[in-house]
């Protein structure tokens, strides 16, 4: 192996050792009988989303698929939170990095970016991110980290702290440890490929849902079976939602998909806040949402159990987007009856 290859290794390994896990809390929600909803927040890693775990494997997987040198460029198709994570990694081993994302990303993640030393390449829509993402690895004879091809590959699946395992060992004192379900968004599919493949390999009776925003075609493909579905358009619920069915989206470890409003995700977005006193990405206010769908199908059918999704990021890189009223009512819509709905459960 090449001393700059394993060099590199071992400080990726030494950050991951500084690390603590993420915190799991249950929610305080009155209304819920014999039903416990748990947030596992991914907000608190280093560089504040889930996709800090993603990025770290992504690289692991290129260091050791001898895909990278100590002058390679990585280049990145992402609309913010997996190039946060991954201009992180990328200024750890000293490499140039290129993140190509939609001209409409939340300035914050920019910011972040630049921050660790990265360079943003702005196209007008999603559709466009993975061939301009393409091009620029050829022209910069770079490496495109491609996470919408690798994230469910570059992940240990059966255990290695994933994130599937960390979960399940943080509810094994729980009233409920095995949870009822699992919820989880799409963005490119690898999470829940890790979720799901785990429950299955450790034989647990828990269903992995998949929520699925506006304007993505994984609700569609899962219910169609067809994985050449393509959209015209981008995702309105920044993180997830993509336009093409990506290959690490795994259908067929997933139980069932619900399709969410982009006015319920960002109303559940903002409700969160009022009960737990912290902001929240608006990713999570559709995982919320779906969680809520199934602990109300739940209590009408008599059934107990646990719930657990995660909080993907914090809220503060969304001050100027989900968080402005303004903005919303322009890009999203009217979310009060969202709002009001919600409000019941307290």
């Amino acid at each position: 192996m090449p001393r700059w290859v394993a060099e590199a290794i071992g400080k990726i390994e030494a950050d991951y050792q500084r690390s603590a896990d993420t915190h799991l809390f249950k929610l305080p929600i009155p209304k819920l009988r014999n039903v416990e909803i748990y947030l596992k927040d991914e907000s608190t890693h280093p560089t504040g989303s889930l996709k800090h775990r993603l990025a770290r494997s992504l690289f692991l997987y290129a260091l050791c698929n001898g895909k990278l040198t100590e002058k390679t460029t990585i280049i990145e198709a992402s609309s913010g939170s997996t190039a946060v994570s991954e201009a992180y990694f990328a200024q750890m081993l000293g490499l140039p990095f290129v993140a190509v994302m939609p001209r409409s990303t939340a300035q914050r993640k920019i910011d972040l970016i630049q921050l660790y030393r990265g360079q943003c390449h702005f196209v007008e829509s999603a559709p466009q991110m993975h061939d301009t993402a393409v091009s620029l690895a050829r022209n910069l004879d770079g490496y495109f980290m491609d996470q919408f091809m690798y994230a469910e590959r570059a992940t240990d699946w059966r255990g290695n702290n994933n994130i599937a395992e960390s979960i399940f060992s943080q509810m094994q004192k729980e009233p409920y440890p095995i949870p009822h379900a699992l919820v989880m968004s799409a963005g490119t599919g690898g999470t829940s490929a890790t979720l799901g493949r785990y429950i299955r390999y450790k034989g647990f009776d828990t269903r992995l849902i998949v929520v699925d925003p506006e304007n993505s075609v994984f609700f569609d493909s899962y219910a169609q079976k067809n994985t050449e579905l393509t959209a015209d358009c981008s995702s309105r619920i920044e993180g997830i939602g993509r336009p093409r069915v990506e290959k690490s989206f795994q259908p067929d470890v997933i139980d069932d998909m619900i399709r969410v409003p982009d006015t319920a995700s960002v109303a559940a977005m903002l409700w969160l806040g009022t009960i737990i006193g912290r902001k929240a990405g608006p990713s999570t206010g559709t995982n919320l949402w779906g969680a809520l769908c199934i602990a109300e199908d739940m209590m009408k059918t008599g059934q107990s159990g646990s719930i657990v999704t995660l909080m993907c990021d914090s809220g503060e890189r969304y001050l100027d987007t989900y968080y402005n009223p303004q903005w919303v009512r322009n890009t999203i819509g009217d979310i009060r009856e969202h709002g009001d709905a919600l409000n019941c459960w307290i």
